[in-house]
C-alpha cells in the first residue's frame, strides 16, 4: 500500500469516473471530500470523465455542490459531449432522434445538430427516464429506414443509492435485436473519450492515472491508452469477480477514501 501511495503521489493528473467512485445516485461516497482537498493542495490536474449522459457539466457542478463539493464545470467531460462532438464531426449540421435526458439533448443542439423524429441521420440512445415501448418502437422504425444507431456508452448497468440499475447498453439492446444493427458506442472504453480527457488535462499519459469502478469500461480505457489504472470496489465490480477478466488494473482500492489514505501517508 505504501508503494502504491508513492506511485500515485507522483502522478500529475487524475481522470476520475463518477458513478460508483464519487457517489451512488445522490449519496456522496466516503473520503471524496478529503481526496479532492488533497488534489487541490498538491496542485494536481483532474477531470471527471463520466459515461453518464444525463447531466451537463453545469448540472454536474450543481449536483456536487448539493453534496457539499465545489467543483467547477470545466472539470467535467461526459459521454453526451463526446457523442455530440462525434456526430458533428461525422455529419455537420445533421439531425438525430434522441432517447435521453437534457444533458444529451442540449449537447447535441450545442454541436449544431437538430432534433428529427421523421428521417434523422442518427438514432441516439443514452440514459433516459422517458424510455418507453413507444420510443423503442419508433427508434426501431427509424433505424430500419436507414438511421444510424448510436449509444452514448455501452454500460449495461450502473450503481445508484438503491442498488444496480439498467444503463444505456441495456436500454439500446432491444433496438439492436429488433433491427439487427449493432450500435456504435462513443463513451468509454472508446478511445475517443480518453483522448479528449488527456487533451483537456494537458498532461502526458505517463503523468496520468484513471480511477474507475468498472473493469469493462474504465480499466479497459486506461489499459488501451497505456495509462495507469486504479480500480475502486465501491461501484459495480467486486473483488471476487476480478479473476473473470483477462486483464488486471495497476492498483485496486476499496474506495476513494483508501486512495486518499495511501497518498497522504507518504507525507507522515
Amino acid at each position: 500500500m505504501k508503494d502504491d501511495g508513492e506511485l500515485l503521489r507522483r502522478k500529475k493528473a487524475f481522470i476520475c469516473d463518477m458513478d460508483g467512485v464519487i457517489y451512488h445516485g445522490n449519496r456522496l461516497l466516503p473520503g471524496v471530500a478529503g481526496f479532492l482537498d488533497w488534489l487541490h493542495a498538491e496542485n494536481k490536474r483532474y477531470l471527471f470523465l463520466t459515461n453518464s449522459s444525463e447531466r451537463s457539466p453545469k448540472e454536474l457542478h450543481q449536483k456536487l455542490r448539493r453534496l457539499g463539493l465545489d467543483v467547477g464545470a470545466d472539470h467535467f467531460y461526459t459521454s453526451a459531449l463526446a457523442t455530440a462532438s462525434f456526430l458533428s464531426s461525422q455529419t455537420p449540421g445533421g439531425s438525430a432522434y434522441v432517447i435521453g435526458e437534457a444533458g444529451l439533448i442540449n449537447a447535441i443542439y450545442d454541436a449544431g445538430l437538430t432534433m428529427n423524429d421523421v428521417n434523422p441521420d442518427y438514432v441516439v440512445v443514452g440514459e433516459s427516464r422517458s424510455y418507453t415501448l413507444e420510443t423503442v418502437e419508433h427508434a426501431v422504425r427509424l433505424v430500419i429506414d436507414g438511421a444510424k444507431l448510436i449509444g452514448t456508452n455501452p454500460d449495461l448497468t450502473g450503481p445508484s443509492e438503491h442498488g444496480i440499475v439498467p444503463a444505456t447498453g441495456a436500454l439500446i439492446a432491444p433496438i439492436e435485436l429488433a433491427t439487427g444493427n449493432k450500435a456504435y458506442f462513443v463513451g468509454k472504453p472508446n478511445p475517443l473519450m480518453m483522448r479528449h480527457g488527456i487533451k483537456r488535462l494537458e498532461c502526458t499519459r505517463e503523468e496520468t492515472v484513471i480511477i474507475g469502478d468498472r473493469m469493462d469500461t474504465d480499466i479497459v480505457s486506461g489499459l488501451e491508452a497505456d495509462i495507469d489504472t486504479v480500480l475502486v470496489l465501491s461501484g459495480v465490480t467486486a473483488r471476487e469477480s476480478l479473476d473473470r477478466f483477462a486483464y488486471r488494473p495497476h492498483f485496486v482500492f476499496e474506495n476513494v477514501e483508501a486512495i486518499h489514505e495511501a497518498v497522504v501517508q507518504e507525507l507522515r
